[in-house]
């Protein structure tokens, strides 16, 4: 096998066997998730695993095979009901056992995996008290892997049809029991080692373990393969289910990561057919994935026909044959943008009547291309021999672009028009919208976006491992394309809201965008229209994006806490530091604006001066201006403060005082500024009230501060 490039595998040949001798020759019939149990209550669907399976059964037998390997997920639960358990027991007596000679040979030691305190083998065909026609051989899959902490360790479905002697369980990886084994434990594959004639072969098989430690180990190079000395004599072949298309950062296992003494790879997990053998670049062996025989979720993927395949193997040349699954119902799936429909079609598409006209004659036409591939299939099985079969009814799946229309019908309702003609017609509708579509006037569904733990072959608990507040936030907020907050500081404020119990994050952090948002658009001076008023928006909200990520990356340099506040600290950093007696109610929080008021003397000439940046809260307020600069109400408090100099207050004063505690109802906490020298500034101080003052006169000062704060802006 000669190493190609992705685009030389355009037109390769496939890989043959060029003098074919029967007694050389190891047949096997290659099969991958069947997901017995899948839907087993329901009416229509129910039947449908068991029925493919059953088939695969029939087709070995059919084709004389040495063999059945299957790469996991053999059942759709970790827990199969007792009829489904039921239903592959007998399956499996009715098809592999039998008086029909096992020609393969067992090379490995019969007792490698056999469970401990038992005298029969692990291979089934090795126990004299059975009768094996067609060995089984199975690795676990993600959905039927072993589970538990029992005296006999983790146990799976694959373990009692195991220990029954109806298939051979391989692949079970025992999984370190604390941190400290997980660091200096490795995989370790043991090969079931097989021999037909002159033809050698070695089975790898590993089963579903979670893709990062699968993608860890192999970058690790801690994946060790036990194979024989003359390895290079040997037709070696891995068996292992893990995700193959990148679902992200170490979500999958790269298809050229693997042992160059591999010749072919038996890929589990992914239910798209793509069973023809596909040459890896720069590597020696081959990958076929034959995919699902049963559609468990109504997407493109499933829609492709299911096969199976009959893989020969002679020597270290091998061949494989797709067969076709007969009895798997019938699956198409399409798409339609409503918008564009309509100017074909030229009806109304606020119209809801004309709407669910034009949705039933395309689901119409689905259901006769549907039954028009039955029925070519069974022709063609029909003139090879095979009978007639049924038509069943077939899944239907229309996606629906509904971008632009006001309102649409219930698509169970819509569905239910279907029934008796399609087996799903709950669900044969899926409405979405276009991302592009959306307007600022548009109103964006919550359940629109597809999370990456949204794939439907998770189950409910792999699903729950995967969880990451970072991941999901930031995939939910980068689908609902927002228009006035930011992702990055939308993002962190739901972080703080999920990590540390704090109620208030995320409504703290919208006031504090919208009123930054505002004052960023009235800053800029400019007349506008309505029209330009999207484009300023989304121009100031860049700019605080980018501020923010700035603020993100110096934040780790810095202290948490710091004695003194500089001048160059922006709004952003000073509100960041908001304490809870800046966080009162206060009468006048909505009257006054974010600015700083500059320094000024008592005696000096009144001149304009800008509004208060923060009024103490009423009760238990202080004043929050930046050290340089003092506040207004600050400097009128100085009416009733001792004629002592007074220091200025500041935040970093605040963090000083940690330890004093304010009465429940003390009144408003007031600090002076001394203006001797501009150049001189002291150390910050926090001045407390007389003991004695009431709430009534602390109420009567905060108006008489409102009215001078009105004289002065009117000034």
């Amino acid at each position: 096998m000669s190493e190609r490039s992705d685009d030389e595998n355009i037109g390769v040949p496939l890989p043959t066997i060029r003098n074919e001798y029967a007694d050389d020759t190891i047949k096997i019939l290659l099969a991958t998730d069947n997901h017995i149990g899948y839907l087993e209550r329901d009416p229509i669907r129910g039947q449908d695993s068991i029925n493919a399976f059953k088939e695969i059964l029939q087709l070995a037998v059919k084709n004389d095979v040495d063999f059945i390997l299957l790469a996991g997920d053999l059942f759709h639960e970790n827990r199969p009901s007792r009829d489904c358990l039921y239903q592959v027991m007998a399956l499996l007596r009715e098809y592999t056992l039998g008086d029909r000679p096992v020609q393969i040979e067992l090379l490995s030691d019969p007792d490698d995996g056999k469970p401990p305190g038992y005298s029969f083998p692990a291979i089934n065909y090795e126990d004299p008290n059975l009768n094996v026609a067609i060995p089984v051989f199975s690795i676990h899959g993600n959905h039927d892997d072993p589970q538990g902490a029992g005296p006999e360790g983790a146990l799976c479905a694959l373990d009692v049809l195991s220990v029954s002697g109806l298939i051979n369980y391989m692949g079970k990886i025992d999984l370190p029991l604390n941190d400290a084994e997980a660091q200096s434990t490795g995989i370790a594959v043991k090969p079931v080692l097989l021999r037909k004639g002159n033809t050698r072969l070695g089975l790898y098989g590993i089963g579903n373990v979670k893709d990062q430690r699968m993608h860890f180990e192999l970058r690790s190079n801690r994946v060790r393969m036990y194979m024989p000395r003359d390895k290079d004599n040997w037709f070696n072949m891995l068996l292992l289910h893990q995700n193959r298309v990148a679902h992200g950062p170490q979500q999958s296992v790269p298809e050229g990561m693997f042992d160059n003494s591999i010749d072919l790879v038996v890929w589990g997990h992914e239910h798209d057919c793509r069973i023809v053998p596909e040459p890896v670049a720069g590597k020696r062996y081959y990958i076929t994935q034959p995919g699902s025989s049963v559609a468990t979720s109504l997407a493109d993927g499933e829609a492709l026909e299911k096969h199976v395949a009959l893989l020969k193997i002679q020597g270290k040349e091998f061949e494989l044959t797709p067969i076709p699954l007969r009895s798997v119902r019938p699956f198409v799936i399409d798409d339609v943008v409503l918008s564009e429909a309509a100017e074909e079609e030229g009806f109304d598409i606020n119209d809801k009547i004309e709407v669910a006209k034009f949705l039933k004659q395309k689901v119409n036409e689905l259901i006769a291309r549907a039954n028009a591939q039955w029925d070519e299939r069974n022709a063609r099985a029909v003139a090879e021999g095979e009978p007639e079969l049924p038509r069943p009814l077939p899944l239907i799946r229309l996606k629906v672009d509904t971008t632009g229309v006001s309102e649409m019908s219930n698509p169970v309702r819509f569905g239910q028009e279907f029934q008796g003609q399609i087996a799903n017609p709950r669900d044969v509708l899926t409405f979405h919208r276009s991302k592009k579509g959306l307007s600022r006037t548009s109103k964006i569904k919550a359940d629109v976006p597809e999370l990456s733990i949204d794939d439907p072959d998770l189950s409910i608990g792999e699903k729950l491992s995967k969880v990451r507040v970072q991941t999901l936030v930031r995939e939910y907020l980068a689908a609902q394309e927002l228009q006035l907050l930011g992702e990055g500081g939308m993002s962190e404020a739901i972080e703080t809201f999920v990590e540390k119990d704090d109620i208030h994050a995320i409504q703290s952090h919208v006031s504090t965008a919208l009123r930054s948002l505002m004052k960023g658009v009235q800053a800029t001076g400019e007349d506008f229209d309505e029209d330009d008023f999207e484009e300023i928006v989304g121009k100031v909200r860049s700019e605080q994006e980018k501020e923010h990520s700035e603020k993100q990356a110096e934040k780790p340099t810095k202290g948490k806490g710091k004695a003194k506040a500089t001048n160059e600290e922006s709004d952003a950093s000073i509100d960041s530091m908001l304490m809870d007696v800046d966080a009162g109610d206060s009468d006048f929080d909505m009257d006054v604006s974010d600015e700083p008021a500059p320094p000024k003397k008592r005696a000096a000439a009144p001149k304009k001066a800008a509004p208060a940046r923060k009024a103490p809260a009423r009760g238990k307020g202080k004043a929050a201006a930046t050290p340089p600069i003092d506040n207004d109400d600050d400097e009128e408090d100085e009416e009733e403060v001792a004629p002592a100099p007074a220091k200025r207050t500041n935040r970093a004063a605040v963090l000083s005082q940690t330890s004093k505690k304010a009465p429940a109802k003390a009144p408003a906490k007031k600090a002076a500024a001394s203006k001797t020298s501009a150049s001189k500034q002291t150390q910050s101080t926090l001045s407390f009230a007389p003991a004695g003052r009431t709430t009534r006169t602390a109420a009567t000062r905060a108006r008489k501060k409102v009215a001078e704060t009105i004289e002065l802006d009117s000034d």
